[in-house]
């Protein structure tokens, strides 16, 4: 794996970070965020300001968790960006504190059909079971709710999504945070239910997803 290679994931990685503290998606240095350059991850460290990140504290990681460049530690949550990348396809990983879906994750154990975004994230988004963060134990509970999904909410804690570039993970986030502001605030009015789609609607959704967008 070049030099530049490492460089430029970095530098993507660093400007998705800062962008989930412009979003508000994150207060401080909570969330994480990640990417994988063939069989190495690079990841945000712990407890260091996004705004402060240079091409210097480029943190890396074998799929084992070992570090293999850069001084900072990695993540806490380590755990669960390793288990996506052992299980899954994905490209990238963005976790989240964000605070309409950490809200929803108290509620309830699904996020209800309020939208047919939903089918973008492979269905129905659910909520793992709560565990202390950075645990083996909450990256389980992560995996399983992530079973044929690409994000799902953590109980008491926020959101993990995944995607095959950055810049996918990042706008499943935010697709995610949206659609519980939407449920919240439907739900938040007296006397009112919220109409939810009936079964097999995302389906049906996202089987007209294949279809959409431009064709190369």
């Amino acid at each position: 794996m070049t030099q530049d290679a490492i460089g430029q994931a970095w530098d993507a990685l660093v400007a998705t970070a800062r962008r989930t503290v412009t979003d508000g998606l994150v207060v401080g240095t909570s969330g994480n965020v990640s990417v994988r350059v063939g069989d190495l991850v690079l990841v945000t460290p712990s407890g260091v300001p996004y705004d402060r990140l240079t091409p210097a504290d480029a943190t890396v990681v074998d799929l084992a968790g070992n570090r293999v460049r850069g001084e900072l530690t990695p993540t806490s949550e380590l755990p669960m960006h390793l288990e996506i990348y052992r299980h899954t396809p994905a490209g990238a990983v963005v976790h989240t504190h964000a605070v309409h879906a950490t809200a929803v994750s108290t509620l309830v154990t699904e996020l209800p059909p309020i939208h047919y975004m939903a089918a973008a994230l492979g269905g129905p988004v659910r909520v793992a079971p709560y565990a202390l963060y950075g645990t083996e134990e909450l990256a389980g509970h992560m995996l399983t709710a992530l079973a044929d999904r690409t994000a799902c909410l953590l109980r008491n804690h926020g959101t993990v999504a995944y995607g095959d570039s950055l810049d996918q993970a990042y706008d499943r986030t935010a697709q995610l945070e949206w659609m519980c502001r939407v449920w919240l605030t439907a739900s938040s009015v007296p006397g009112h239910t919220p109409a939810l789609l009936p079964p097999g609607e995302l389906d049906r959704v996202a089987e007209k997803f294949r279809g959409y967008g431009q064709r190369r």
